[in-house]
This record gives C-alpha cells, structure tokens and sequence, in this order.
C-alpha cells in the first residue's frame, strides 16, 4: 500500500497516522473507524491556496463538501481560506452550525426544494448556482417575496466527455445537470435569468466529471466555456463575470493512478483562460474551482477488523471485515478500487492473495478483489487507504448496521468528530403505532 500524509510504519511494525499507532485507535474507538489525517486535509488546502488563489489571481477554490462534511471539516476549510460548496439543505445546516462566513457558500443541486432555496436566501449564501427552469422561478418567486436580489451562477452541460466512470460523467449532453449548451437550452436559460428582476446572473458553472486525471480535459472545458460566454457578450451586451469550472481533479487509489500536481493543474487552467480570452477579446472573468474528493480523499483511512477467513482451493479466499459496503459502497456502486495493508503488521511481506468482504448480507459486498498480504489471521486489523472522499457522507445502516466514527488525527492527537453511531441510534427515529404495541398472534 502507497503511504499517503503522515502514515508510516512505526517500530513496532504498525501503521501510524498522524502520530497516532491504528493498533491504540483500534482499541481506544473499536473499529470500523475512519481516520482523518488533519495535516494532510491542510496541506492539500494550502496547495491549492497557493497554486490558484495566490497564483492565479481573482480565483477562488471551494470545497465540495459532499466528499466529506462535518462541522470539524467546515472549520477546517474555513481557516485554510477556502469556500464552501453545498448541495442540500442538510449541508447548508452544517456550514451554518459551523459558523462558516454565508458569503463564500455555494448551494448547489438539480432538485433543491422551496424550503431549501429559501433558507438558502435568508441565510444571505455567497451564489445559488441554478440547475433548472423549475428552480429558477422558484429563486425568483421567493426572491421578490423577501425583497432581496440573488446574486446566481447558471449551471451548463458543455458536452463534454470526461474520461472517468460513466456514473461521475456529469458534463456530457445526457445528464440531469444543468442547462444544455449546445441544443440552445442554456441561451434560454440565461435570456430568462436576465429578464427576472430579482436574479442576478454572476456567471456561470460547469462540471465535466469526476477522478479525471487528463488535464486536456480541464483545458477543452475553458476553451468552450470562455467561447460561451463570449457569444453570450455579442449576442445580449451582457457580460458575464464568473466562470465556475467545477471539480473532478482526480488523486491516487492504486498502482496505475497518475494524477497530475495541483501546480499543473492551475497551470493548465491559467494556460487555457489566457489563450481563450486572448482569442475572444474577453476580458479575464472570476474562476471557481470545486475540489472534493482531491481534498480529503488521501487523507481518510477505514480500520476494520478482521472476522471469518473461508478458503475455497483452488479459486479464492475470503477474509471478511467488520464493515463493508455500508461504510464504504463505493466498489459496489462505481467498481472503486483501493489498497490495503495489515495495520498490526504492516512491514511483514505479502505471502497469498485473498479478497476483501464486509458483512453485510449481499454477494456483491466486496471491498478489495485479489490483493497481495501477509497471510491473514481473524483478529488482524486492516487498514484500507484512500477512503476519506464518498465513505462516511455516503454510508448507510443497511443491515441496520451502526455507522463508524470518524477520528481527526494530528501530532499524536486523536479526537472524535463524528461518533460511532450505538443500536439506539437505530431506533432513534422509529415510531411504533398504538395498534402494533399489544397485538399479539392468535396462533401463540
């Protein structure tokens, strides 16, 4: 397993992260655990601060919280400078609890409610970035009868196809996102935002995809965007302030990941905008960039312990976890692949191959087919890198399985930022009917 942030391998054979040795986390938290590595969610913020906030000038980064949101995550991204994109109302709720400044929220979403547009409007949110004809008379309607005028950004479909998974395709023409570009909806779209007097159209926003590590792409985006919003200028003399290029920067799972650095990124987007608004005569807009997943993704590790081993000779063998698909659907959902190392003996050599499954009553709960490790004993814990995007904020209680906690690591430090869900919590929202509570089968 590639070591990412602060994890090495300690003395005594064991995986540390952030100071902290898995084995006393294991102990002290239970497992599963997810494990955040403060010092490398900073890092990764800083580059990005510094690549394109410093570097680029009248830019400026946003995390999109959907890879990971918590109060302690909202604080964290706040003092590291950086803005905040949300895509419900439960996420708005967080950043508001956390105290994060409205003005650099962004709500996004393609079916935002009436009830969360209009907190989102009362709150006084940075940019509402509109998806839909539905919502954006909704925007408007609520808008007038708060007499207030909302500063928005107009999603688009650019039309292109990012190479990544055909789930996390979000910019091609077929998609739920956003206004079509190029069958004439977004021209639409951006002709009616304008009529409306209590809309006002900053720019706007598009997003080809997600873990896309061509930065061509990222290129081809700015090139059509800019062009778009260059028609836009000639074709009403309205001139369009923001250009938000959404997220998809991808980072490292397994060996034959290639992400680009952060600095080439900013480098390839700085390239494109120049030579696009060089070609167009388009003054240089605003740029928005929504990482997520390359934020917190490296820093998150899930710890689990290992239960039943079944061998089958000849064909496989299964070493089954305390988890599984509930705290991580990402294999079942996208193919995701990860790594993984025994935390407890983590500098032993590989010596079979096996494949890991969770608990939960289903064929397809596997989290890592065929990887390389010591031969495994029940007892073992196994730390799977690589989990800190789209594996708490997507967990679930199936099974009525409890959700994990969620430990922040940093200088030997571990604190609790997300409890380890109890069966209580199960039932927290149960209501059993008076009819239900005293009937009991005849047949007893």
């Amino acid at each position: 397993m590639r070591l990412h942030g602060t994890q090495l391998v300690n003395e005594q054979g064991h995986l540390e992260i952030g100071g902290c040795d898995t084995v006393e986390l294991a102990k002290q938290f239970g497992t599963p655990l997810y494990i955040m590595d403060e010092a490398q969610i900073r890092t990764i913020c800083r580059q990005y601060h510094s690549s394109f906030v410093e570097g680029l000038k009248n830019t400026e980064v946003i995390y999109a919280s959907k890879a990971f949101s918590t109060l302690a995550m909202c604080r964290i991204i706040d003092e590291e400078g950086l803005g905040l994109d949300v895509v419900s109302g439960g996420e708005l709720y967080t950043a508001l609890q956390a105290n994060f400044p409205v003005a650099h929220i962004y709500f996004h979403g393609n079916n935002k409610s009436r009830e969360e547009l209009a907190m989102a409007i009362k709150a006084g949110v940075g940019r509402i970035v509109v998806d839909n004809f539905y919502e954006m008379n909704i925007i408007n309607e609520l808008a007038q009868e708060m007499n207030l005028r909302v500063e928005v950004l107009l999603r688009v479909t650019p039309g292109i196809e990012a190479h990544t998974h055909e789930y996390i395709q979000t910019g091609q023409i077929d998609s739920k996102f956003g206004f079509t570009l190029p069958d004439g909806t977004a021209d639409q779209a951006i002709d009616l935002a304008l009529s409306y007097s209590n809309l006002v159209v900053k720019g706007i926003h598009a997003h080809i995809g997600s873990q896309i590590f061509e930065l061509d792409s990222f290129r081809h985006e700015v090139q059509i965007m800019i062009d778009y919003m260059a028609d836009t200028l000639k074709r009403t003399a309205y001139h369009l302030e923001e250009l938000n290029l959404g997220g998809g920067f991808g980072i490292y799972y397994v060996s034959g990941d290639e992400p680009a650095q952060i600095a080439d990124y900013a480098k390839a987007v700085q390239d494109a905008l120049e030579n696009a608004c060089e070609k167009q005569n388009f003054p240089r807009p605003k740029i928005i960039i929504e990482p997520g997943r390359s934020i917190v993704g490296t820093a998150g590790t899930t710890l689990y312990t290992i239960g039943s081993i079944k061998e089958i000779p000849g064909i496989r063998k299964y070493v089954a976890v305390d988890g599984g698909m509930a705290d991580n659907p990402r294999p079942a959902l996208y193919q995701a692949r990860y790594e993984a190392v025994l935390a407890n003996r983590a500098k032993e050599e590989a010596t079979e191959t096996v494949s890991v499954t969770g608990k939960c009553c289903e064929s397809g709960d596997m989290l890592i087919w065929d990887i390389d490790l010591p031969k495994a004993e029940s007892g073992d814990l196994i730390a799977v890198s690589c989990t800190g995007a789209y594996n708490y904020s997507m967990s679930s209680n199936y099974n009525r399985l409890t959700r994990p906690g969620v430990v922040l690591v940093e200088s030997g430090q571990a604190d609790v930022i997300v409890k380890r869900e109890t069966h209580a919590d199960l039932l927290r929202n149960d209501v059993l009917p008076a009819r239900l509570k005293y009937l009991h089968m005849a047949s007893r």
